[in-house]
């Protein structure tokens, strides 16, 4: 080990329940980047939450909580959930303690609908068709000036993955608890439907997305021109709309820029602080 650089542990909650998934690769891709551009003894270790009911104790000084299949609502009372929340707790007791090293936590897709259902923030539904592709993301007023979205333009593009939505906000409680609805999904005039939720701060050290800003433009790519999965996005959306995905892959101002920027943000929030202190 190289002492002269500053260790940095992260945990990964892995919330895929044993999916097939590009959301795991592309976490691990942006840290080792991360690690190498800031030259840090960064180390990371995945948790099995859901199969294996695996939690990370609160030793950890970064926390990555991943996407995930299935209905945000239907795990409530399970054990892992009740592990998982008590992470949560233990962490958020932790942060209010004067004198400590905060914990931050990225909380993505499932992740973010999970904390919304704690939190009681607004009504989570299964949308009417699933939501997937490379999409817009428009910011609020508050979310041009979040700090971990420096840098995108408004609206950004980024895949959107998703069959249940945040939608309805409980603007009083969202006040009353401090927190920040950031983004919201694309902008549809021709439909009179919500717009779902895409990113909240839920607190200062607490950031959440429901779109997947660790999703890479070539890793998606190639998943999309498998034989099987090409089938079944075309009988799902259409084949212009497969075209117009892949094409919004290739485009460097795009998915390639929202995964080079967002996690990257906040990375530098939760570690660098620190680290610079410890030199």
């Amino acid at each position: 080990m190289n002492t002269d650089k500053p260790e940095v542990r992260v945990a990964i909650l892995d919330l895929y329940e044993g999916v097939a998934n590009e959301g795991m690769r592309g976490f691990r891709d942006i840290l080792e980047r991360y690690k190498v551009q800031h030259n840090l003894d960064l180390t990371y270790q995945i948790f099995d939450v859901r199969l294996k009911g695996q939690v990370p104790d609160t030793s950890f000084d970064v926390y990555i909580s991943s996407g995930g299949p299935g209905s945000p609502l239907n795990s409530e009372g399970t054990e892992w959930e009740k592990k998982y929340f008590r992470l949560i707790d233990k962490l958020e007791a932790h942060n209010k303690q004067e004198g400590t090293q905060k914990k931050h936590v990225f909380f993505v897709c499932h992740s973010f609908q999970l904390m919304c259902r704690r939190y009681n923030l607004g009504d989570i539904a299964l949308r009417r068709s699933p939501s997937f592709g490379v999409l817009p993301v428009h910011l609020t007023e508050a979310g041009r000036n979040e700090q971990v979205f420096e840098g995108l333009s408004d609206p950004f593009y980024t895949v959107d993955s998703r069959s249940w939505q945040v939608i309805k906000p409980d603007m009083d409680r969202i006040e009353k608890l401090g927190m920040k609805i950031l983004a919201l999904e694309k902008e549809r005039p021709h439909v009179k439907l919500p717009q779902a939720l895409m990113a909240i701060r839920f607190n200062e050290y607490f950031f959440a997305t429901q779109f997947h800003p660790e999703a890479d433009a070539h890793g998606m790519s190639v998943m999309l021109q498998r034989e099987d999965k090409k089938d079944e996005v075309i009988n799902e959306h259409g084949e212009a709309k497969y075209k117009e995905m892949l094409e919004r892959l290739e485009d460097p101002d795009k998915i390639v820029h929202t995964q080079k920027t967002i996690i990257p943000n906040f990375l530098d929030e939760a570690i660098l602080s620190f680290c610079h202190a410890e030199r």
